[in-house]
């Protein structure tokens, strides 16, 4: 069990039957009435972000999360099939489990998969991923007002603006927190 005073950014705790892992947290001890922790607390199983406030005395269950490190190696259909570098084991997981993430995955990119209990909470991706343009409009010639940005096709079929002088075949660094484009590879 872990006390609302010890929580730290990044723990996951189990409250009401739900997997959360804390992404800010605030202690308040204002003029008047009891101290309270106000957390803001991210769903490992929705995504969902919300903010609650607890009473100082509060006790949660600590969610124990494995995280695996695994590779992917290639989408058929809406499956999508990744190795366990330790194990060699080969799991496959759907669209649906994945999600939007499925725009970034190509052959060989290492994620970590994490699981709760065995249940699948969702996969990890590394903050930045190397891409290679397949398609972009040429830059238009006097186009150069302060930052413009062209549209380019990646490919994974991820669409992203990139800089003007971005090219056909050239590999760009995305972010994958903002989906955006991050710089030259």
């Amino acid at each position: 069990m872990v006390e609302v005073n010890d929580i730290k950014n990044g723990m996951t705790l189990m409250i009401e039957g739900n997997i959360y892992q804390v992404v800010e947290f605030l202690h308040v001890k204002p003029g008047k009435g009891p101290a309270f922790m106000r957390t803001k607390l991210k769903n490992l199983r929705t995504g969902a972000t919300l903010e609650k406030t607890f009473n100082t005395n509060v006790k949660f269950e600590k969610a124990n999360i494995n995280k695996v490190n695994m590779q992917f190696l290639y989408a058929s259909g809406d499956s999508y099939n990744f190795m366990n570098m330790e194990t060699y084991e080969q799991i496959e997981l759907t669209k649906d489990q994945i999600g939007d993430d499925c725009m970034y995955l190509k052959e060989g990119l290492n994620v970590e998969i994490s699981f709760y209990n065995g249940e699948l909470l969702g996969l990890i991706l590394p903050e930045k991923i190397e891409m290679k343009v397949v398609q972009t409009d040429k830059a238009v010639k006097g186009n150069t007002t302060n930052n413009a940005l062209k549209d380019a096709v990646l490919e994974t079929g991820l669409k992203v603006k990139v800089p003007l002088f971005i090219e056909q075949d050239e590999s760009i660094i995305i972010s994958t927190s903002t989906g955006k484009y991050d710089s030259r590879a």
